[in-house]
């Protein structure tokens, strides 16, 4: 569980018009285009982000190739996790702005691996302006810090998943409580540290929570090989400012038009698993997270 300590409320906007508003300046801060565009989809209608009774659950970005601008549909309700979202899918959205002129439509669309590099590296990249949103220092720490911690918080969950999917269909004639069995175990794996005392029934059914098991067999660890990536994109940035993010766009303007690798070598950075390179991304987290406890 997310749990903020000291029991403070976060509430980043009253309305929709100062949700997107802001959203629309702090793109315009990483790059003039990208505010630009944004401006584009709410003046013509591409956002439908309000919750609402009897609306559809979730948030995308819906690329429209006829007309080369993105549609965005989420449900927020003056939540924290609302910035999150609209920041991601935007991310979504620039890369399909950036490949809209793309006559191969193929190229246009993406692998997972590539199109979540777009989101989430988005997200950190408008991290430090997220000040639009929190105007209380304290409150933008808060939001800073989680959404930092998110981002290496998620990959032993990212890891389970995909672990647990390999294991169902490489072992086809398991038994419910087989299948229980070995999840609490990946989270002994994974999750290492979790005290599950008194949840332990929980513990075996947690996968249920996952949609992408039911939904979307083998499609999660592409979130994983996408969130370090994004943290990679964000070490740059930090270091480089505006190279990093004229890297960025080079990489959102080839769509699907060279390889996972190619692709992640024009943003700048590396398509690599290596057990130093990942420890090196975990440890920039670290520092960064550090630094706002100073």
């Amino acid at each position: 569980l997310d749990v903020e300590p000291t029991g403070r409320k976060l509430k980043p906007f009253e309305t929709t018009d100062e949700f997107i508003d802001r959203a629309i300046s702090i793109l315009g801060k990483v790059d003039k285009q990208f505010g630009e565009n944004f401006e584009k989809m709410k003046v013509s209608g591409l956002l439908d982000l309000e919750n609402r009774k009897g609306k559809a659950p979730g948030g995308y970005n819906m690329p429209l190739y006829e007309t080369g601008a993105p549609f965005i549909f989420m449900n927020a309700a003056q939540l924290p996790g609302d910035v999150r979202t609209i920041l991601h899918e935007s991310g979504h959205a620039m890369h399909s702005f950036s490949t809209s002129d793309e006559w191969l439509l193929n190229y246009k669309s993406t692998p997972h691996e590539a199109a979540e590099l777009a989101s989430m590296s988005m997200e950190l990249l408008t991290l430090d302006h997220w000040t639009d949103y929190y105007s209380n220092e304290e409150d933008y720490k808060i939001a800073k810090r989680n959404e930092l911690l998110g981002t290496i918080s998620f990959l032993p969950w990212c890891m389970t998943v995909d672990a647990f999917q390999q294991w169902i269909y490489t072992n086809p004639d398991h038994t419910p409580e087989d299948r229980e069995e070995y999840f609490a175990s990946l989270l002994d794996r994974f999750e290492i540290g979790t005290n599950w005392e008194g949840l332990e029934e929980y513990k075996k059914i947690r996968w249920m929570i996952q949609q992408h098991i039911f939904t979307s067999p083998f499609y999660y660890i592409e979130y994983g090989i996408a969130q370090l990536g994004a943290i990679a994109v964000y070490r740059n940035y930090k270091k480089e400012g505006k190279k990093a993010i004229e890297n960025y766009r080079k990489f959102l303007n080839l769509g699907y038009s060279k390889s996972l690798d190619a692709l992640y070598e024009t943003a700048g950075i590396k398509f690599d698993f290596s057990e130093s390179y990942i420890s090196d991304l975990v440890e920039f987290v670290k520092e960064e997270l550090e630094k706002l406890d100073n």
